[in-house]
């Protein structure tokens, strides 16, 4: 990647910081051992991982023992979602209906497979309406699973509340924290969940390692067989050069918190710039939101067009999920959230990074306005609204004439 480029979607993936791959690279070559060997080299790459696993442990404020890791987060969820359905057997699950696919489709798989699920939903700024939620409990509830912030539109869940009611009933609460770690301050015990998952590539780490805290006592069944490694819920050699890696950025991201700060203000200077832009919507809570994520729907274009054009111009963004981005379908958390079809397919969603800086905020506040401008000017759709207008209009005035208003 050049390094002229602008890169702003890091909700998909993040740069992995030097300081991580120093840490790795070791474990490559120097320290390969089979954590699982009795021997040296085994004994060296083992006391590497457990000092990963306090690392990240520390983040969230578990005991590193609560930290079972994984290939990332949609395995995460899978673990927590299917260990805890397996270990119950039958019942009712609740989640919310903007959830990451990682949740969405295997709460989907289990009610055609005896469950029952409930899709709570999500007022006009995405935050889960906890009265429904609360609402949809019932006899046979065992496992509430809501995203602390969401993937698309960065809103932050009342996870705190939701446990409470969830403890009020002997309920399982998993949360999915793959955006929010690192972004925000997280301490598992405040917040009163029992799983919760991560991703090492979210906070500069490498792809294809994640993490599940799952608290003391909580019982789940691992979903996959072998060695029984990390206490028999998740088998198979561990990836120690990724898990290092992970533990490497977990301390970063405890250590440079203070950086999110930056972080906001750069992102607060692009949605008060964009936002200005003729026909345009903010996606998501203004205030209750992660502290790099901006989405925003521009009328009249399509998202990929968008996208695009800045793509020529060096800067990278993206239109939604990237785990659903090669589908033309408009997203489900934005129709979820009250947008129309045409608004959903016309977003564009904007993640920043320790790594932006200030001087590449101004080349995104002049590219965007300038490829919105573009689009419209040859959009069909804006011409469509323009006639609705003037017919409504004209309609609107003929029925006044009828009436004898004037």
């Amino acid at each position: 990647m050049s390094t002229s480029r602008i890169y702003l979607d890091n909700a998909a993936t993040t740069k992995v910081d030097p300081n991580v791959l120093a840490e790795m690279l070791p474990y490559f070559s120097d320290k390969y051992g089979n954590a699982s060997s009795p021997h040296s080299a085994g004994s060296e790459a083992r006391e590497a991982l457990e000092e990963s696993r306090a690392r990240v442990a520390a983040l969230i404020g578990a005991s590193p023992e609560e930290v079972i890791f994984t290939s990332g987060g949609t395995e995460s969820d899978n673990l927590a979602i299917f260990g805890a359905a397996m270990k119950k057997g039958k019942g009712h699950i609740i989640t919310s209906c903007i959830e990451h696919p990682a949740v969405l489709n295997s709460c989907e798989y289990l009610e055609k497979n005896g469950f029952q699920v409930t899709y709570a939903p999500a007022d006009s700024d995405g935050i889960v309406k906890l009265d429904a939620l609360e609402r949809s409990i019932r006899p046979g509830t065992f496992l509430i699973s809501v995203m602390q912030a969401n993937n698309e539109i960065g809103s932050i869940q009342p996870i705190r509340e939701i446990s409470n009611l969830a403890k009020a009933k002997g309920i399982l609460v998993h949360t999915d924290a793959v955006q929010s770690a690192g972004k925000i301050g997280i301490d598992v015990n405040s917040l009163g969940v029992d799983m919760l998952s991560m991703s090492s590539h979210k906070i500069h780490g490498p792809k294809g390692v994640g993490a599940l805290f799952v608290k003391k006592g909580v019982q789940i069944l691992p979903i996959s067989r072998g060695g029984g490694h990390e206490k028999g819920l998740r088998s198979g050699t561990e990836n120690v050069s990724g898990i290092v890696g992970f533990g490497a950025a977990a301390r970063l991201a405890k250590e440079s918190m203070g950086e999110m700060e930056r972080v906001k203000k750069m992102r607060d200077r692009l949605m008060g710039g964009l936002l200005k832009v003729e026909d345009t919507l903010l996606n998501g809570s203004r205030t209750q939101r992660l502290p790099n994520n901006l989405n925003i729907s521009f009328k009249f274009i399509e998202g990929e067009g968008l996208l695009l054009l800045l793509d020529a111009e060096g800067i990278c963004v993206s239109t939604g999920s990237a785990c659903s981005s090669k589908s033309l379908k408009p997203s489900h958390v934005l129709l979820a959230i009250g947008r129309s079809p045409e608004d959903a397919h016309g977003s564009l969603r904007l993640t920043l990074s320790k790594f932006n800086s200030d001087g590449e905020m101004g080349k995104v506040l002049d590219s965007v306005p300038r490829a919105v401008e573009r689009l419209r000017s040859m959009s069909p759709f804006k011409s469509d609204s323009q006639m609705k207008q003037f017919s409504d209009k004209h309609a609107t005035h003929e029925d006044d004439e009828h009436a004898g208003i004037h």
